[in-house]
């Protein structure tokens, strides 16, 4: 049994309910590295610091690492320059942050934790030195609703420089939490506490099952001595190691090699749709072949069972092409987003499975485009698309789009959706990289839209992302 499987025995040993707290620290525990590194690396790139300020902030830095400082200082310093700015711009940047790096930096065993406790029916509680504008993302995120954290001083929307509440930090973490407990009439003898740093010990101490995630060497030293339970959690795959720029750089010529051979013989034998099955038999498997990816269908009958169909997916990575197409395999086309139409990667397929490109800034152009889609529908052919309308910066789905929802209706065709577990583990939205593993695949069964009509459109939405959010939420099968 992995370590990460005896904590998930231990929670759901734990005694159920509300008054049972499962707070986590933010940085290196929720997130591997440090949100403030991404505020000051964007800052730097935006020459938004002074040589002052990187001077005092580097001292700080010096004495918290290596003399014992708390980090006190260096939050002060970083207010101190926010000093005039307001809190909605902050707040926004802090946004961007998160869907430009952050994001990516979640440990993806964090979510099954965080819906282990919620299966528990325990209160989840982020307690982080960090500022909101660095942890209130990543919290929304992973559907964490309290967060105690450093609070700026705001006054009329605008920031002082000075800090309304001391710095999370050590000590004042662990009153915090007991604060928070005694509001929420929760018992931190039966509660839980992660954090990856020693600082963080007398909030450890607070709670009868600390649990050190993700620790530093104090850390680990102290929890082996107390005996508390360490846990190393997979860390996200963000780099670039030159094995995986190789492969995926092949995986991509290969598909591309493939689909001009595919439409060099849809020449040959005058028939686009039949050269179009040849590449969605071969191509993804090849492409993904070579990049060290597997697949592992739970529900492929369910791909067959009801054709032509509107199969929906979630998207997260770009991978979700290949991993669709291994579904769909033949006798499919796709509605993308115009901009595919410019990418590279994708001209080749796009045309030869003729995908219908639309523009979603346009409603009225929108719904001209999706007209040759309701045609191909009803000439048997099957359409895949993805009813969030672009990628997603985590597994967390977003708002879906009607589009796909009309295209159903209006050609009389089934759903069928396509959860797709963990592509963004292996290939983040923001990569260009893939890197090798297994993806997980739920094909669920055909939603018929029979009775549907547009009146009655707003629930059928709302059931479908159900059907979704359920199954990414249960994990795959």
């Amino acid at each position: 049994m992995s370590d990460v499987d005896a904590l998930h025995n231990a929670i759901a040993a734990a005694e159920p309910g509300p008054r049972t707290l499962a707070a986590f620290d933010l940085d290196g525990t929720l997130i591997s590295g440090y949100s403030a590194s991404v505020v000051y690396r964007d800052r730097l790139r935006r020459f938004d610091i002074s040589l002052a300020e990187l001077l005092r902030t580097t001292g700080a830095a010096i004495d918290t690492q290596f003399r014992g400082a708390d980090v006190g200082g260096l939050m002060r310093i970083g207010v101190q320059a926010l000093a005039g700015r307001m809190d909605d711009e902050l707040r926004e940047w802090g946004q961007r942050l998160f869907r430009q790096e952050i994001a990516g930096m979640i440990y993806p065993e964090v979510r099954g934790l965080l819906a282990a406790h919620r299966s528990a029916g325990h209160t989840i509680v982020m307690a982080t030195s960090a500022t909101p504008y660095q942890a209130q993302w990543v919290a929304a995120d992973l559907d964490i609703a309290d967060v105690l954290s450093t609070e700026p001083e705001v006054v009329d929307g605008m920031l002082t420089g000075e800090l309304s509440t001391p710095p999370l930090w050590g000590q004042a973490k662990a009153d915090a939490l007991r604060s928070y407990a005694e509001r929420k009439e929760a018992d931190l003898s039966r509660s839980f506490a992660y954090s990856n740093g020693g600082e963080d010990i007398p909030m450890l101490e607070s709670v009868g099952h600390p649990v050190a995630l993700n620790p530093d060497r104090k850390l680990t030293g102290v929890a082996q001595r107390k005996g508390w339970p360490v846990v190393n959690l997979r860390k996200p795959q963000l780099g670039a190691d030159p094995v995986s720029v190789v492969r995926t750089s092949t995986a991509v010529g290969a598909l591309m090699a493939t689909a001009v051979a595919g439409g060099a013989a849809g020449l040959v034998l005058r028939n686009r749709q039949s050269a179009a099955n040849l590449v969605g038999t071969f191509g993804p498997d090849l492409a993904l072949a070579i990049c060290g990816i597997s697949m592992k269908i739970s529900g492929k009958d369910n791909a067959w069972s009801d054709r032509p169909a509107v199969f929906m997916f979630n998207h997260t990575s770009s991978l979700d092409m290949l991993i669709v197409g291994g579904v769909i395999r033949r006798d499919v086309t796709g509605v993308a987003k115009k901009e595919a139409a410019r990418d590279p990667r994708f001209v080749p397929i796009g045309a030869l499975l003729d995908v219908a490109y639309i523009d979603r800034s346009d409603s009225e152009k929108a719904k001209a485009a999706l007209g040759p889609a309701v045609d191909k529908l009803k000439s048997g052919i099957s359409i895949a698309i993805s009813p969030e309308g672009t990628r997603t910066v985590t597994p967390r789905l977003g708002r879906f789009k009607k589009g796909g929802f009309h295209l159903a209706i209006q050609a009389g065709v089934p759903i069928v959706p396509i959860v797709i577990h963990n592509a963004g583990e292996l290939m983040w939205r923001n990569s260009l990289v893939a890197h090798p593993g297994t993806v997980y695949v739920d094909v669920l069964e055909p939603v018929s839209t029979e009775n549907w009509t547009v009146e009655t459109l707003d629930k059928h939405v709302d059931e479908v992302r159900t059907l979704f959010e359920e199954r990414l939420h249960d994990g795959h099968q």
